[in-house]
């Protein structure tokens, strides 16, 4: 039974929590609109608890275009004013308003390598980390290569994109399996790293 496998702690007996930790947390993301969302969501985040995000996802897909990226960046102020009304996302202006300007960012990335796939992947030559960590605690908030990648996204105009969000994104995404060990989602995805990606 579900409810008998080992998980991650993190993710205690919430029922949203769970479904996050088994179905998407650490799988690789190579589709740009969902890196995207991602992204904007872990820059949501910040201060914040995850559970709280992951409950206000569906406002934030409806408040945001299914973050559909274009249609993001040509949000208008008197738009984005409105959503700082909406009690289903995160109403911080600074954090609002920068949906916008990292869809542009975003935008301009696509230009220049043919995806935000190709970029952010490309900084580990596109396989994922595999950690073997056997406590929740030796778990890093950030890294060195968390650091680089979020230097060179602020160098590219994107907000909200500090070291330990962007580790966050990268666990996220699955640019590193940070499932724990004993975690029945470890090996899952240790195993799925080692097929060729299609």
């Amino acid at each position: 039974m579900m409810s008998e496998l080992i998980r991650c702690n993190w993710c205690s007996d919430d029922p949203t929590y769970q479904l996050y930790h088994d179905d998407e947390w650490g799988v690789p993301v190579y589709d740009d609109r969902v890196l995207f969302e991602f992204l904007i969501l872990e820059g949501a985040q910040a201060g914040l608890s995850w559970i709280t995000i992951l409950k206000k996802r569906p406002g934030y897909r409806k408040a945001f275009a299914n973050f559909d990226v274009n249609k993001v960046a040509r949000l208008t102020d008197k738009k984005l004013e409105n959503l700082l009304l909406n009690p289903d996302i995160v109403r911080n202006r600074l954090k609002v308003f920068s949906t916008r300007s990292n869809a542009i960012a975003f935008i301009a990335v696509q230009k220049e390598f043919g995806s935000f796939s190709n970029f952010i992947w490309g900084f580990i030559d596109h396989k994922p980390i595999q950690n073997h960590w056997v406590k929740q605690q030796l778990i890093p908030t950030s890294t060195a290569l968390s650091d680089m990648i979020s230097k060179e996204l602020k160098k590219r105009g994107f907000k909200f994109v500090g070291t330990t969000i962007i580790y966050a994104y990268m666990q996220a995404i699955g640019m590193v399996n940070d499932h724990i060990s004993d975690c029945f989602r470890h090996s899952e995805l240790t195993q799925q790293a080692k097929k060729p990606v299609t």
